[in-house]
């Protein structure tokens, strides 16, 4: 599981998948848009939007699935409760990994029933170039015990654990960025997939009044 606003979706999230399902020989990585983030503001762009970018961005690359279960889930979207769907669909011996970014790791005590996440899946956190923070006391604790220092130490179980992992590439594209230069007419070739781009372009999204769309004829 690999959640997030994909806001828009944007290739340092699509090269992290690929390389999280590599990493760790998953059989499938599921991103999943959220619906309503309980800890952020919502996005200006509608889930629906969101999943279709996903789903051109992904376009046929094995071992990625752009997961709909949040969108058709009414209120908050839930970790815990993609999760426990998870489980269900895959079965209780199934290896089940919610992989997060390192500031979203370090806000985990603030999440809906944070104990629980671990009973349905082990944790990767992905970490995030330039972003180092030390562990507060309440997520020490929560975590307390259960880091392991390798994949095969993770797999061994299928839930409960937590692993620290560095991706090879660590694309240091931010979608707060993307989206400013979309609505400054700013080209984001290169930032996001073209076919991503080409819809945002067809859909008029992210433009400020005014602002031309350059990237697709350069």
């Amino acid at each position: 599981m690999l959640g997030g606003t994909f806001d828009p979706v944007h290739l340092g999230h699509l090269r992290s998948a690929v390389e999280l399902g590599e990493a760790l020989a998953l059989d499938a990585v599921h991103m999943i848009p959220a619906h309503v983030p309980p800890h952020r503001k919502a996005p200006g762009i509608s889930a629906e939007h969101r999943l279709a970018m996903l789903e051109a961005g992904i376009g046929g690359t094995p071992g990625l699935l752009a997961d709909d279960r949040e969108v058709r889930r009414p209120g908050h979207s839930y970790s815990v409760d993609t999760l426990a769907s998870l489980r269900q669909e895959w079965g209780d011996e199934a290896r089940l990994v919610m992989a997060v970014g390192h500031d979203a790791f370090l806000g985990l005590p603030d999440w809906h029933q944070r104990e629980r996440l671990l009973t349905l899946a082990h944790i990767v956190v992905i970490d995030r170039p330039d972003h180092e923070a030390p562990l507060e006391p309440l997520l020490a604790s929560l975590i307390e015990g259960r880091e392991v220092d390798s994949v095969a130490s993770l797999m061994a179980a299928p839930a409960g654990s937590l692993l620290r992992l560095r991706l090879p590439s660590r694309m240091a594209i931010a979608a707060t960025a993307v989206r400013r230069r979309l609505q400054q007419g700013l080209s984001v070739r290169y930032l996001i997939p073209e076919a991503v781009e080409r819809y945002i372009a067809v859909h008029g999204l992210y433009r400020e009044p005014g602002a031309g769309v350059r990237g697709l004829s350069e």
